[in-house]
Order: C-alpha cells, then sequence, then structure tokens
C-alpha cells in the first residue's frame, strides 16, 4: 500500500527593509521620541510567531540609511501589515525606505554533490545565525550567464563554493528574488568578523565566474542588535 504523498516543502519570503530617519526626528522632545520608539517597538512584536525579524544598525557605516530589519515569512503580505504599522508609529511618521529588496528561498541547483554543514544553499528555510555583522547586497548576472550550458555553470559554481568553503566562519544565505524584484538574487552573508568576509569577496573576484557579475552593490555592512538598541543608536 502505498504510503501519503510527501507535501511540498514551504518556502519563505525574505525582506531586508532599510530606513532612514529624518533628521527632523532627533529634534523632538526625549518624551515624544521615547513614545515612538515605543510603538514601532510594538508594530513589530505584534507579528511575533508569524514574522521572523532581526534587527541591524548601520548608522555611522552608511550615510543612506540607519537600520535594517531582517524579516522571514511563509505570506508576503504580512510585510505590508507590518510595514503599515511601522510607517504609523510616531517614529515611523519619520522614517523613509531608502531600499527594500524582497526575495524567497529555493534550493541551490549547484549544491547536490557538496556536503558541507555549513552549505546554507541546500535549504528552504533560514535559519539566522547569532552572528555579530551581516553583509547584504542585491546580485545580477549578466544574460549570457544563463544561456551557457549547465556543465560549464556547474564548474564556475563549484570553483565558487570551494573558495566560499576556505572561510568557515562566514556564513552565506542565498535568497532568489527573479520575477519578484529588480535583482536575481539578495545574499546575505554573516559572520564574526569582517576580515573575513573581505578577504573571501576579493578571493570570489578572482574566480571564473566573477566574469558573468552585472552588479552586486550596493552593498551594506549592517551590526546585530536587538531592536530596542537598534533604534537608540539614532541618536534619540
Amino acid at each position: 500500500m502505498a504510503g501519503p504523498e510527501q507535501q511540498p516543502q514551504r518556502r519563505q519570503f525574505v525582506n531586508f527593509a532599510f530606513y532612514k530617519v529624518d533628521p527632523a526626528w532627533r529634534r523632538l522632545p526625549e518624551s515624544e521620541r521615547t513614545q515612538g520608539k515605543q510603538e514601532l517597538i510594538r508594530a513589530v512584536e505584534d507579528y511575533a510567531g508569524k514574522v521572523m525579524v532581526i534587527p541591524y544598525s548601520t548608522v555611522g557605516i552608511r550615510g543612506d540609511c540607519d537600520v535594517m530589519l531582517w524579516r522571514i515569512s511563509y505570506e508576503l503580505e504580512l510585510f505590508q501589515e507590518m510595514s503599515t504599522k511601522i510607517l504609523a508609529s510616531g517614529l515611523g511618521k519619520y522614517l523613509s525606505t531608502p531600499y527594500s529588496y524582497l526575495a524567497m528561498t529555493k534550493r541551490s541547483i549547484y549544491v547536490d554533490h557538496h556536503t558541507h554543514d555549513n552549505q546554507e544553499s541546500k535549504r528552504l528555510t533560514i535559519v539566522p545565525g547569532k552572528s555579530k555583522y551581516i553583509f547584504v547586497y542585491p546580485f545580477l548576472k549578466t544574460r549570457g550567464w544563463f544561456l551557457l550550458t549547465k556543465a560549464a555553470r556547474q564548474g564556475m559554481m563549484d570553483e565558487h563554493i570551494e573558495v566560499g568553503h576556505r572561510f568557515p566562519s562566514v556564513k552565506l544565505n542565498t535568497t532568489y528574488s527573479f520575477g519578484l524584484d529588480d535583482q536575481e538574487w539578495v545574499v546575505a552573508f554573516e559572520s564574526d568578523k569582517p576580515e573575513d568576509f573581505l578577504d573571501l569577496v576579493m578571493a570570489l573576484r578572482e574566480t571564473e565566474g566573477s566574469r558573468y557579475t552585472l552588479r552586486d552593490t550596493p552593498i551594506f555592512t549592517c551590526v546585530h542588535k536587538s531592536l530596542k538598541e537598534a533604534l537608540d543608536t539614532l541618536g534619540g
């Protein structure tokens, strides 16, 4: 007797939302700033159990954004609902969103014979680590890359993956944006060692597959904090 059909594993929606605060917010009375931050925190906490949110600060690192929320959910609409509540908060009224990247999880077609424990490309579920830093950027390949044979692409990706395994302190999270957003992938590297990520990126520049990179900027270096800590770095 045949067993029950295996249900396909659900894929997650992933969003990297970057916020910039209007300097006018810092000139508000302290009590109003405190209340605004508390309202924003409650707006995020309202989605506990439905949207995973990992907060980061980019204050003092990039000039065009201050806070990043890495959001993961099985329902796309929850990002919109949460964002509406964030923007309606006292602090949210002073926030703009200069960057927001949307993607989904998908199993990589290149990793079948790569079995390293830290290879996240096989996963359909994002498992955020506890690293202090994350490095995020949108990524696009040239159209010529997609016209190569699968064997040719596999060979170059084997080299790419081998280089990545030289830096076990750097954890890669790759998500897919084809048709959902302007980029094709969003890559997010978690690490406690920025120097290792820098060396990894330099090494990847020397791989054959680098010839087919169309765009891999802007690049965001983000520092992991609690949401309260991240909002406190805004200067108020």
